[in-house]
């Protein structure tokens, strides 16, 4: 036997600052790359560097500011003398360098860069509810031809690059899966937004917002008793609030009725009734009762808790996600239609997990055109008795599909044998996760053979057999593989059989 012992070492070290020459080569790194600063910016751009006194931060925002703006002697003066008065050492002047770096960013940038604070300090941000909460908060401006969820994608990169937002993780295929803030730059955004009344915190420290303040978003991260916060949220009549805290909150009623109300977000809470139109709501719900189709401006529905019946999702215009821990989606019947030839069309949904026993029907393809990512599970054997294999096959004329996980909750036999080679899958498909599916390893093919795909998960028996080899040319852009609980003995693969992208 074993045993594995750990020793906790608390290790205290004492950071230096940079020197002359290690800040001005973050500086250059940051401004210019691998390009050299030109001459005639070298000596406005070493004073810039010294008054930021070897503080790493401060040098790569303002560096990050000067990458995107105009490289001119006349610009970089300006700024220069805009630092000339802030040389110091301590975290209260370096915020007015900060305060700099704000100050210039676009216009569009303020409020999305602000909103970062909402979230508690040395907080890993996903950035799909980022984007989500972004879009409910509309603090994004509207593009051609962009949904607001790639506008929204593109300000975060702007932040990144201008070294106001720390990259934490990557997925699969390289984007920005989770982020974070410097605690320095989150505790300008909570002190501006404060200012600006544009939120306010509530923790154990600052738990005192006087009485009759009005707050426009409220973010409660710490408070002993979040239940007595009851008729004090109503008074504040916030639009937003997101609780970070984790402590059930059970008399939400009264704050969800607000008519203000537009985002809620918060872990647990106990809710019998909705008489308000809000466009984001996440939580862990305390109810079995069906989802309310009075939630006509909704765009974002998270759940980690099983809905039964949710069939007024078929009336809601503006979802744009709905990500449930289990969902059960009856078709929609004509009596739910506005007209007696009229269908309701979600066009702004984008995201549908997770379904259970989800029909293909034709009427459901026509309700959801633009549907970008699909959860489905199946969890009765008699499902391919009831045609569910022609509503699979109606899968590959949803043509903006680009990520679909497939999953078996029953011990049965996913397909009946060989018809996995019938199935057909949207050529637009990027992403692909099968769970329990047992096919044979010999249909793989029409997996393989999907031009786009670039990220695939086999997870718990999706395929069986002891022995895998591809065909040549098979999946010709994938670059990330996933094998997990796979019986699988021989793999005979090379680059042929995975051409590199």
């Amino acid at each position: 036997m074993w045993v594995v012992m750990q020793t906790l070492v608390l290790l205290l070290i004492s950071m230096r600052f940079l020197n002359e020459g290690e800040s001005w080569n973050l500086f250059c790194e940051n401004v210019f790359g691998k390009d050299g600063c030109p001459n005639e910016l070298k000596q406005i751009g070493k004073k810039i560097v010294q008054n930021c006194k070897g503080l790493p931060l401060a040098i790569v925002v303002i560096a990050g500011l000067l990458s995107k703006a105009t490289k001119t002697q006349h610009y970089w003066t300006y700024i220069g003398e805009n630092l000339s008065s802030v040389i110091a050492l301590n975290d209260d002047n370096c915020s007015k360098i900060l305060s700099l770096s704000y100050k210039h960013l676009p216009h569009h940038l303020k409020g999305c860069f602000l909103y970062i604070g909402i979230f508690p300090e040395d907080y890993t941000i996903l950035v799909s509810k980022l984007v989500k909460l972004w879009v409910a908060e509309r603090l994004l401006k509207p593009v051609r031809s962009k949904s607001l969820e790639d506008v929204a994608r593109e300000y975060l990169l702007e932040l990144v690059d201008r070294n106001l937002i720390l990259v934490h993780e990557k997925s699969s295929i390289g984007k920005i899966k989770s982020c974070r803030i410097h605690d320095l730059l989150r505790d300008f955004c909570v002190r501006e937004a404060q200012t600006k009344k544009f939120f306010h915190v509530k923790n154990m420290v600052l738990c005192g917002i006087s009485e009759g303040t009005k707050v426009r978003r409220l973010s409660i991260h710490s408070c002993r008793k979040l239940n007595d916060l009851d008729n004090s949220l109503q008074n504040m009549r916030p639009r937003s609030v997101l609780n970070f805290d984790g402590e059930e909150y059970h008399q939400s009623d009264k704050l969800i009725n607000s008519k203000l109300l537009s985002v809620f977000d918060t872990t647990y809470t106990r809710i019998n009734e909705f008489r308000v139109n809000l466009r984001y709501f996440a939580c862990k719900l305390h109810f079995t009762r069906s989802f309310p189709a009075s939630l006509r401006n909704l765009q974002t529905l998270i759940c980690s808790n099983q809905i039964l019946k949710i069939s007024e999702i078929w009336e809601m215009r503006q979802l744009r996600h709905v990500k449930i821990w289990k969902i059960f989606l009856p078709d929609p019947s004509s009596a739910e239609t506005e007209g007696k030839n009229s269908i309701i069309v979600l066009d702004n949904l984008q995201t549908l997990c997770n379904v259970v026993n989800f029909r293909f029907t034709e009427e459901v393809l026509q309700r959801i055109p633009r549907l970008k990512k699909l959860g489905i599970s199946f969890d009765s054997e008699d499902v391919w008795n009831l045609g569910y294999d022609d509503c699979l096959n109606n899968r590959a004329r949803l043509v903006k599909l680009e990520s679909l996980k497939l999953h078996n909750l029953d011990r049965s036999p996913f397909l009946p044998e060989r018809s996995f080679l019938n199935i057909t899958f949207p050529i637009s498909l990027k992403k692909l996760s099968l769970k329990n599916c047992r096919v044979p390893w010999e249909d793989m093919t029409i997996v393989g053979s999907l031009p786009n795909l670039q990220v695939l998960k086999l997870l718990s028996r999706s395929f069986v057999g002891l022995e895998w080899e591809p065909n040549e040319g098979e999946f010709p852009q994938l670059k990330y593989l996933r094998l997990t609980d796979i019986d699988l003995e021989n793999w005979i693969a090379n680059s042929i059989h995975f051409p590199d992208p």
